[in-house]
């Protein structure tokens, strides 16, 4: 993921202007491939306590506030989340407003909120503290929220990194460089990414320096947006942290407890015969056997359905694989690693391991062996692919990296099609894992995890059949996890032959 800090020179007061100007960022910031923007402390109505003063009543909001919806309107639109920090009135009538951070997620739903816990002497006069910790999980990374003065105690940075955070967000109004300069030194404390948003301008604390920037958990500087109170136009600064993504290896992923619920595995041929395209009797015919991939837990099948009444008109999804069986999952996995091992000789086992999940999950983990996984595309009417920027399971080798779901260098009309895909699956309740755009999952533990839900619905399932030679479980041609080979994964023709043959959805 690209995240973006935004430096604005906010107009004081004018919570319109400054909403439909963040819009406008949101929109640049989607064009330059960042899923995530990060406005400075108070940005919405510019950092002077006195107009606060004057009128709490018409510059607190709540996060569905009217004057805020193009904020929310560019979220949805671009599918770019933003972190908006305001003045936010309380829920409880009669208490002072807060500085609070909304997050608003890729939908334009809001996603959580972050109430300012260390308020400056300054401020506690017009703002009340807050008491929780600020932490969401986007696109596989766990990201947590802090506001200026919070930096400087220990405990926000520590408990971020405790929590499992990797990216470390801030919004401030900061009028000195050496303040500034401190994110760096507790990037690499804490081993974070750093994402300062600071202010600029004359507010209340005297003239904001500018200077919002980036950090690597090396501590190590990648981008700066200029200095001083006088500038008048906004500025974007952009990181890269694609390397915080929370992969299938990671150990929070198989600490999430299963509670299984029983549900079914459902063959989509017969579950629901309508949405298959023509073509599937010829597959029946010999080409794959038993049909394992086929499968898939009534739930999820049930979600993509609901995903494709929501497509626009002209497109439709086309399912390529669903269920894997446990044997077949550790075969996948073992071989990935093992090619991995011959490209990289100096690797050790666990760097080996990390870097195998960003392709094929972990067998104990793994979301397709407990029926909760689809990989899918989009097709038009007639059963054109859409360009998706890399072919249907190409590995981070064959692709240099752009089947990661919001990786940089995309064209726009990749970028687009890649968002019709996310905002039509997340809708319907299904999580990606961010190395694999075209792969999604309800009810596994990698959902669990991303939604924070207690517990994950579905365990591994078996069949009742043997990974053989033949049949659902061989794959012939090249497959999966074959590093350097130019191509050829199960969308490619030059495979199996059977995954084009499956279409999920109603003719529109």
């Amino acid at each position: 993921m690209i995240t973006a800090a935004a430096q604005l020179p906010s107009v004081a007061g004018d919570i319109a202007t400054n909403a439909r100007r963040m819009a406008g960022l949101i929109a640049e910031a989607a064009e330059r491939g960042a899923g995530l923007v990060v406005f400075a402390e108070l940005a919405l109505t510019h950092y002077d306590l006195r107009l606060l003063v004057a009128d709490p009543a018409g510059l607190t909001v709540l996060p569905d506030d009217p004057r805020l919806a193009p904020i929310r309107d560019a979220c949805r639109a671009t599918g770019v989340a933003a972190v908006v920090n305001c003045p936010g009135s309380s829920a409880e009538g009669g208490a002072k407003p807060t500085i609070a951070s909304f997050v608003y997620g890729p939908d334009g739903t809001l996603l959580t909120r972050y109430d300012k816990r260390h308020v400056h002497e300054t401020e506690s006069a017009t703002f009340a503290s807050g008491s929780e910790h600020g932490r969401f999980t986007l696109g596989g990374i766990r990201f947590a929220l802090a506001t200026c003065f919070d930096s400087s105690f220990a405990e926000m940075p520590e408990r971020a990194a405790a929590d499992g955070c990797r990216v470390y967000l801030a919004s401030a109004f900061h009028s000195e460089v050496e303040r500034v300069t401190r994110y760096g030194e507790l990037a690499h404390r804490y081993g974070m990414h750093v994402l300062l948003a600071n202010g600029i301008g004359v507010g209340s604390p005297g003239p904001a320096i500018g200077l919002s920037g980036c950090w690597l958990p090396s501590g190590e500087r990648t981008g700066t947006a200029a200095a001083g109170p006088a500038g008048d136009g906004a500025e974007l600064v952009l990181s890269d942290v694609r390397d915080a993504i929370t992969l299938m290896a990671d150990p929070v992923v198989a600490a999430v407890p299963v509670r299984e619920c029983g549900e079914p595995l459902v063959d989509v041929r017969t579950a629901a015969p309508r949405l298959l395209a023509d073509d599937v009797t010829a597959v029946e015919a010999g080409a794959d056997g038993g049909g394992a991939f086929r499968y898939l837990r009534e739930g999820v099948l049930r979600r993509l359905l609901a995903a494709q009444e929501t497509l626009p008109d002209g497109l439709r999804l086309r399912f390529v694989e669903g269920y894997r069986p446990p044997a077949l999952q550790r075969h996948y996995f073992t071989r990935y690693g093992d090619e991995l091992r011959a490209a990289h000789p100096d690797w050790d086992d666990a760097r080996v391991h990390r870097a195998a999940s960003r392709f094929v999950s972990p067998p104990e983990v793994a979301p397709h062996s407990a029926g909760g996984a689809v990989d899918l595309t989009l097709v038009t009417a007639d059963g054109t692919e859409v360009d998706m920027g890399t072919p249907l399971d190409a590995s981070p080798e064959e692709s240099g990296g752009a089947c990661y779901t919001s990786a940089p260098g995309l064209t726009p009309a990749v970028r687009a099609n890649r968002r019709t895909l996310a905002a039509a699956l997340r809708g319907a309740g299904l999580v990606n894992y961010p190395t694999e755009w075209w792969h999604w999952s309800y009810g596994d533990r990698y959902w669990a995890w991303a939604t924070d839900a207690e517990h994950a619905l579905y365990g591994p399932r078996e069949l009742g059949a043997e990974p053989g030679s033949g049949g659902a479980y061989a794959k012939g041609g090249t497959h999966r996890g074959e590093v350097g080979t130019g191509g050829g994964g199960r969308g490619d023709a030059g495979g199996d032959g059977m995954s084009a043959a499956f279409h999920v959805g109603v003719e529109r």
